[in-house]
Formats: C-alpha cells, structure tokens, sequence
C-alpha cells in the first residue's frame, strides 16, 4: 500500500521557498490590455452602442425559457460565484496550505485580492447603479444611473479572483497551468449563467471577467505590504508566547528574603544595611510589608532625670529626648 500521498498531508518541517510572482513586463502588458478592454466596455455602454443592442437581444431571448431543463442544475452551479461560499472553501483550502508551509502569506494573499475585488467593484457598482434585465423599464436604453448594482457582475468577478488565487498561489508550473484552465472555466461558466438565469446584461459579465483579472494582475504589487504584515503578525505572536511563559525560580540564600517581598533600606545617615550591620551576626528574614528596625527606633535606657543632670528644664518635663540617642553615640 502506497502511503506517499497521506504523507503529503503531513506538515512540512521546514518552511518551503516560495517564488513570489513579480510584476514582469508580460504581467504590465496583460494588466494595460484588460484595462483598456474594461474602458472600452464602460464607454460602450455609457453611449449606447452596438453592446447595448445585444444586450437586448440576449435578454429579450430568455434562454432560460429556451432550455428550462438546465435551470434546476445552474441554479446551483451559479453558487460557485457567490462571495460567502467561495470565500469560505477557498479559505478552508488555503488555511490548510499555511499551516503546511508554515507560513501566513495564503490567507493575506486572499485577503488583499478580496478587500480590492470589493473596493474596485463595488465603487462602480454604485457609481453607474445599473438597473438588471428583470428590472428593465425601457427597451433598448442602457439603464444606467437608475439606482441599480449590477454592473460589472458580482458573480462573475468574484469566481475569476477566489478560484484564481489558488492558481495564483500554486508552487510548480504545471499545478499553475492545471489550475489557471480550471479556473477560466469555472469564472466563464458562472458569468454565462448568470446571463442564462436572466440576471444579468451580458456586458455585465464581460465587464466583470475583466474587473476580476484586473485585481489578480495587480497582487503582485500587494506583495511587499503582505510581507511586512505577515512580519507584524509573527512578531505579535512571539511576543504574546514569550508573555504567557512561566517566569524561572531563582535559587535564594538560605534565610534571605523570598522573591516578591519588598525590604525597605534603613533611613539614610542611620548606620549600614542589615546585611553589615553586625560582624558575624545572621541578617533576620523580613516578611512583606515590615520594616528593617533602624538605629533610630532602638530604645536605651532613659537616664534619671534630676536637677543636677544639666538638662534643659523642657526635656525634663516631655522625657522626649531623653530616649533619643545623640547622632555622635
């Protein structure tokens, strides 16, 4: 029995060295390309042109009435686009692969993608407030600025970015290769469904292919800012660990005082610490809280008061400074 595949589910004992796609000169001119397709689509559409009339066309086709046996099926299919349920397998996947790379660089990748993916499309989406097939109030206008939100499709910018992270993120060429075309495929099938399902123009959708492979060629620009941060995270991490552990016991003298229990010195100009107070005397062990007794709270024997003493007649009435040594004794 072959156990090789099992072990590729084991956790890789070192992190891998993983290329990091550059932005190259074939990637600038694959990003100028789309860009200018994607204005060219908005233009077509803002002054109504030739795109508009298709729309129309394909919409007033109602293919889900010329084929309603595919519609119980892409009713789910078209599921493959939605944000929540892609995000979350396309996470469960990718959280996996970090863990076995030893790495956080998946989940931040996919993050980035996503927070651009809902910056870029939905500010358009507002912007132009298009109005969908089913909502349509005259024939052939573009329905644009209607409050709508379906220009570029959601769905469909959204299937080309969660399901081309993971050809985004692959480590050889042929896993990149295989993985590129199964994603083409998934991201071409969700928008023509939509446009199957009556909800969307299909201008929506080659405008939403083209949003979505926008984001993708514009991660590896994310690159170094997904570096520092995945630095800040482990940093906060090996921080937090190093918190958390148990703090070593030092060995203590015998009759020295514990850690944790505060001694205060003696008044400063009242003799020598505890520890050099006495020759060859043992220093007394201090609980928390209490005093090291100074010389100036020992007490000593009060002379007897009398008027031959030559004491001021007020020390004598008080016995104050009777039991207070002389600085000089």
């Amino acid at each position: 029995m072959r156990t090789d595949i099992f072990a590729r589910l084991d956790r890789e004992p070192e992190p891998p060295k993983i290329e990091i796609p550059r932005m190259s000169r074939t990637r600038l001119a694959l990003f100028g390309g789309t860009a200018a397709f994607y204005t060219a689509i908005v233009v077509a559409v803002l002054v109504p042109s030739w795109l508009v009339i298709i729309d129309w066309k394909v919409m007033l086709f109602r293919p889900y009435q010329q084929w309603p046996e595919l519609h119980a099926f892409l009713d789910y299919f078209v599921v493959l686009g939605q944000r929540g349920p892609t995000a979350v397998m396309v996470a469960a996947w990718l959280g996996w692969r970090s863990w076995r790379m030893h790495t956080l660089r998946p989940m931040l990748v996919l993050g980035a993608a996503l927070l651009l993916l809902n910056v870029t499309v939905g500010s358009v989406k507002l912007g132009l407030g298009r109005l969908g097939p089913h909502y349509a109030t005259q024939i052939g206008s573009t329905e644009m600025f209607a409050g709508g939100d379906i220009f570029p499709s959601g769905h469909t910018a959204n299937a080309v970015v969660t399901w081309g992270i993971l050809a985004y993120m692959a480590t050889t060429p042929r896993t990149r290769r295989n993985l590129s075309a199964l994603s083409a495929t998934v991201s071409l099938g969700v928008g023509l469904t939509t446009v199957y399902l009556g909800t969307h123009w299909l201008s929506d959708v080659l405008l939403g292919w083209a949003a979505g492979l926008l984001v993708l060629l514009a991660l590896p620009w994310c690159e170094p800012l997904i570096a520092r941060a995945e630095a800040r995270i482990l940093d906060l991490r090996d921080h937090w660990r190093t918190r958390r552990l148990p703090l070593p016991s030092l060995p203590v003298a015998a009759g020295g005082p514990r850690p944790g229990h505060s001694v205060r010195n003696p008044a400063p100009g009242h003799g020598v610490p505890v520890a050099k107070r006495s020759h060859g005397s043992r220093p007394s062990v201090v609980g928390l809280g209490a005093s090291l007794p100074g010389p100036s709270s020992r007490a000593h024997p009060p002379k007897p008061a009398g008027p031959s003493d030559g004491v001021p007649a007020p020390a004598r009435r008080s016995g104050r400074e009777a039991v207070t040594p002389s600085r000089g004794g």
